[in-house]
């Protein structure tokens, strides 16, 4: 079975980068055709999708966080990472790692696989 988790810091100060890495585990990151992706909660809200890295190491990006947003892989630990930069409390979230197979990555119910969660503070 496909396991993954999320590791990093749970608390960062504004205007820092927030840093988490995934490590998957029961399947490879390079597997067709699937995507590995980032999804968080802000704290009363929804689920929010922030983007995916492909199996290919391709990346996509929510709109309203790509020009924050960087995901990136290593093959070689089967880990992928997110950078949200210029953070502020309203970042403060529950993140999430995922698997999703297919292009429709804002579609949950294309989801096969999730991470525990991670609570992640900003503050100062």
């Amino acid at each position: 079975q496909v396991q993954l988790q999320e590791s990093g810091p749970g608390l960062v100060k504004p205007s820092q980068t927030l840093s988490l890495t995934c490590t998957v585990s029961g399947g490879s990151i390079t597997t067709s055709f699937y995507a590995w992706s980032w999804i968080r909660q802000p704290p009363g809200k929804g689920l929010e999708w922030m983007g995916v890295i492909r199996y290919d190491g391709s990346t996509y990006y929510s709109p309203s966080l790509k020009s924050r947003t960087s995901i990136s892989r290593d093959t070689s630990k089967n880990q992928f990472s997110l950078q949200l930069s210029s953070v502020t409390p309203e970042d403060t979230a529950v993140y999430y790692c995922a698997r999703v197979q297919g292009p429709y990555y804002s579609d949950y119910e294309h989801y096969d696989a999730w991470g525990q969660g991670t609570q992640v503070t900003v503050s100062s």
